[in-house]
């Protein structure tokens, strides 16, 4: 039985590279795209301090000349205050979320971390900007410059502390869902087999397999013994 030469196939040639991807970004880049996405949204906290300070409901004081009392104690307006500033960040959350999508479409970890610190950093720079924005906080100097039994504005204040929360959450899942389903897509990886087969001298033939339902043959007889002549 002759011995045939074993084959073994050559390995795939590897994919070749898309000449429209994107470039992918080094440590350095994503650091600087991180540190501009963070500074650009910790700055338009000035916005929310302007919008809070222009539309949050306003809470009324009245002095009677020795205290100051709430001139309507059914007002919602302390409430309307946080829900306000509440609505204000959300919308602010889903803007910056798009924006900082156009401006990096990979995303990238460091976009996602800027993103969360700075609108972190711009809720707080609203909440204290907009109080200051607001009514004034020395309420004996306002009482005495609006008069015995006229009502003034009370300043801002904000009692739910967990409404600086809305603007990061809110933006860094915005952006996650935008990545997610309009980022761009890994090439799919199609491996290219060289063309034709190898000669079929090199795949060796199998014997063929013994049928074990097969009789095997009947062996030979031994020959029988001859009788001895008879004498004369």
């Amino acid at each position: 039985m002759g011995v045939t030469e074993a084959f073994s196939p050559p390995p795939p040639a590897p994919a070749p590279e898309d000449p429209d991807a994107p470039p992918t970004p080094t440590l350095a880049e994503d650091l600087k795209s991180g540190a501009a996405v963070m500074l650009a949204v910790a700055l338009s906290g000035a916005l929310l301090a302007v919008l809070w300070a222009w539309l949050a409901p306003r809470v009324q004081y009245v002095s009677d000349g020795t205290a100051v009392f709430l001139g309507n104690t059914e007002n919602e307006g302390r409430i309307g205050s946080d829900g306000t500033f509440l609505l204000i960040a959300l919308g602010l959350g889903l803007v910056s979320a798009g924006l900082a999508f156009l401006y990096r479409r990979n995303g990238g970890p460091a976009v996602v971390i800027g993103l969360g610190l700075g609108a972190l950093l711009a809720s707080v720079l609203g909440w204290r900007l907009g109080i200051h924005l607001g009514p004034s906080r020395d309420v004996v100097a306002a009482a005495k410059a609006a008069g015995k039994g006229v009502p003034f504005d009370a300043p801002l204040q904000l009692l739910a502390h967990g409404v600086l929360l809305v603007w990061p959450v809110v933006a860094v899942a915005a952006h996650l869902g935008l990545v997610g389903l309009f980022g761009p897509r890994d090439p799919e990886v199609t491996p290219e087999w060289p063309e034709g087969y190898p000669p079929p001298y090199a795949h060796p033939q199998p014997a063929p397999a013994a049928n074990p339902d097969q009789a095997a043959p009947p062996a030979a007889a031994p020959p029988a013994d001859t009788p001895p002549a008879p004498h004369p």
